[in-house]
This record gives structure tokens, sequence and C-alpha cells, in this order.
């Protein structure tokens, strides 16, 4: 934890101390949330990388044009 974290949580500490016991729990459930919600977001992100590639075209038709746009040329190389 970096001393900007701890200088936050600190901070944050000393607002929640005036709190009720009723706004403490509702802020202790918003908080359980939204750490539930980021490890989800995580997890759908991983998993929608996965075939990220879309296309209307088919898998012949785009490896078809991709060998057509390729361009060789011809050089002498002298030894």
């Amino acid at each position: 934890m970096t001393y900007a974290e701890k200088n936050i949580i600190e901070t944050y500490s000393n607002l929640i101390d005036n709190l009720s016991s009723i706004g403490k729990m509702e802020l202790l459930e918003k908080l359980t949330k939204s750490l539930k919600k980021e490890k989800k977001a995580k997890e759908v992100d991983f998993f929608n990388s996965f075939g990220a590639f879309s296309d209307e075209k088919s898998a012949e038709d785009i490896v078809l044009e991709i060998k057509e746009s390729r361009k060789f040329r011809d050089k002498d190389l002298n030894f």
C-alpha cells in the first residue's frame, strides 16, 4: 500500500467515525458491492478477450485477402 493510499484511508476513517451505525452499515454494503462489481468486471473483460476479432468475412476470404495483398520484389543480391 502506498503512502497516498494510507493517507486517503486515514482521512476517510476520520470522516466515518462521525457517521451513525446505520450510515456505517450502508457504507459497508456499498463498498462490498463495489468490490464484487470490480471482480466481475475483470472476469468479464478477461473472457471477452478471447475470440475478440470479428468480421463478416469468412476465414478463407480473410486468408485469401492477406495472400493477395503480399508484394514481393525481385532484387539481385550481389555477393
